[in-house]
C-alpha cells in the first residue's frame, strides 16, 4: 500500500501523505514547478487566487507598523473575532434573537490547525464522520486516541444523499457525541442547503450530538437562490446549540496562503478551543489577522461569493462536458466546491483505477488525485483490501481556465491513448 512507511527512528511512528500531499510530492519528483505552464494542476485542493470579474479588489501588498510584530492572543484579536460574528450576523441571523458574538469566535492558522484544536479538546467519546470525505481527516481523527472515530458510509447509488432521519438513526444507533463533515462536501461536491440542512442542525439540537461543519466551500455554491450556505442560518441559541462552523479566507476569499481561519462556536467550546491553542500552536499571526480585517465583512464576502459562482460555474460546466466526452461519469454533479468526481470504470483497464489513471497522467504532466485517498480510514483499524473508490479520481476546476483546458485536453490524449 502506498500510504506506508518503510522506516521510522525510534520512539517515532512515520505519518504518511496523503491525499493532495501525496499527489504533489509524485509531480515534484516529475518536475512540476508551480506557475509551470508545461504543468496543469486538475488535483490542486486551492482555488485560483487572481482577479476575476465581479470580485473586490485583491490585496497585493500589507503595511503593518512595529507594534503589529507582537503576537496576537491565541484566541484571535478581538477586533477581528468581533469582524467574523458581526459578519454571520448579517449575513445568515438577520431576523434571529440570539446574535454571535466575540466570544462564540477563535481565530488560528489554517483550517487543518482550527479542526486540530477542536479535536484535541474531545474527551472519551464517539465521533461520526462519513465516506467519503476530506483526505486530511483521516489522520486528524487519529492523532490523539481520545476518541473513537466511527465511519458512516454514503451511496453512490442514492447520489451520496444522508437524510436528517438517517442522521438521527446514526446518532442513536452507533451512540454518537459528535459528526464531523465537509459541507459542501470534498470530493463529491456534494452540498446540503436550505430546508436539509436546518432538519440536520435541528436534529442535532434536539439529540446533543455536536456537529462539526467544515464549510470551506460555503461559497462555491451552484444550485439555488444563494451563492453561499452556512449552518449559522438555523441556529437558534448560539451558545446552546451544538453546531460548531469551521471557514477562514483560505477558499471561499481566495487567500490560501494567508492561513487565517476561524472557528465559530457555542463559548464554552471556544474557551476550550482557546485552551488547546495555547499549546498547540501559539495563536495565528498578529500582521495577517489586521490585513484579513477589510475582508471579513458582509459585503465583501456577497461579493466575492457572487463573482466566485459565476466564475467557477462557468469552469464547472466546461469540466463536466469534456469529462463526459471522456468517459467519465461524474455523479453526483457538483453542487459545490470545485471538485468533479470521477467515476473511471468504464475506461480502459489500463487506467481504470483512480491510481492508474494518476500515474499515466503524471507522464503527461497532469495531476489528479486518486479516488482511494478519500475512503478516510483513521487509525488504519480496517484490514487491508481493494478500496471502495479505487475506481474513482476527484479532478479540481479551482486553476484558471487556460490550466484547466490545458489540463483537460491533456488527459483526453491518456485516454485516448489507452483506448
Amino acid at each position: 500500500m502506498i500510504r506506508k512507511s518503510s522506516f521510522a527512528p525510534p520512539g517515532f511512528r512515520p505519518v504518511p501523505r496523503t491525499g493532495v500531499i501525496f499527489v504533489m510530492t509524485e509531480a515534484v519528483k516529475r518536475g512540476f514547478t508551480a506557475g509551470s505552464t508545461e504543468w496543469s494542476n486538475l488535483g490542486q485542493g486551492a482555488p485560483e487566487t487572481g482577479p476575476i470579474d465581479g470580485a473586490p479588489a485583491r490585496i497585493n501588498s500589507i503595511s503593518i507598523t512595529n507594534d503589529e510584530h507582537e503576537y496576537a492572543p491565541v484566541d484571535g484579536l478581538p477586533q477581528l473575532r468581533e469582524a467574523v460574528a458581526e459578519m454571520y450576523n448579517e449575513r445568515y441571523r438577520k431576523n434571529k434573537t440570539s446574535k454571535y458574538t466575540k466570544e462564540n469566535v477563535a481565530i488560528c492558522a489554517g483550517g487543518r490547525l482550527a479542526l486540530t484544536r477542536l479535536v484535541a479538546t474531545l474527551g472519551r467519546t464517539n465521533m461520526g464522520h462519513f465516506l467519503p470525505d476530506y483526505t486530511a481527516y483521516e489522520e486528524l481523527l487519529d492523532a490523539f486516541g481520545t476518541f473513537v472515530p466511527i465511519p458512516i458510509l454514503l451511496n453512490p447509488d442514492k447520489g451520496y444523499s444522508f437524510t436528517a432521519e438517517d442522521l438521527k438513526e446514526e446518532i442513536l444507533g452507533r451512540g454518537l457525541s459528535a459528526v464531523l463533515l465537509s459541507n459542501p462536501c470534498n470530493p463529491t461536491g456534494k452540498a446540503m442547503h436550505g430546508k436539509e440542512l436546518e432538519n440536520w442542525v435541528s436534529v442535532s439540537r434536539s439529540l446533543g450530538c455536536t456537529l462539526i461543519l467544515d464549510e470551506f466551500y460555503s461559497h462555491y455554491i451552484f444550485e439555488g437562490e444563494n451563492s453561499s450556505v452556512s449552518a449559522a442560518s438555523f441556529v437558534e441559541d448560539v451558545d446552546e446549540d451544538p453546531i460548531v462552523i469551521v471557514d477562514g479566507l483560505t477558499k471561499n476569499w481566495r487567500y490560501p496562503g494567508w492561513r487565517v481561519c476561524w472557528t465559530l462556536a457555542p463559548k464554552q467550546i471556544i474557551e476550550g478551543i482557546a485552551s488547546a491553542g495555547s499549546f498547540l500552536d501559539g495563536g495565528c499571526a498578529r500582521p495577517m489577522q489586521i490585513a484579513a480585517l477589510p475582508l471579513v465583512n458582509a459585503a465583501t464576502a456577497e461579493q466575492e461569493s457572487g463573482a466566485i459562482r459565476r466564475h467557477f460555474g462557468a469552469k464547472r460546466s466546461y469540466m463536466l462536458e469534456r469529462l463526459s466526452a471522456m468517459g467519465i461519469k461524474v455523479d453526483p454533479v457538483p453542487g459545490g466546491s470545485f471538485y468533479c468526481w470521477g467515476d473511471l470504470s468504464e475506461l480502459p483497464e489500463s487506467i481504470g483505477t483512480g491510481m492508474k489513471l494518476f500515474r499515466q497522467a503524471l507522464d503527461e504532466n497532469v495531476i489528479i488525485v486518486p479516488g482511494e485517498f478519500f475512503d478516510i480510514n483513521p487509525g488504519q483499524r480496517r484490514p487491508e483490501r481493494p478500496g471502495r473508490y479505487r475506481h474513482y479520481a476527484r479532478f479540481s476546476f479551482g486553476p484558471p481556465a487556460a490550466e484547466l483546458e490545458r489540463g483537460l485536453e491533456k488527459l483526453e490524449k491518456v485516454i485516448s491513448k489507452a483506448k
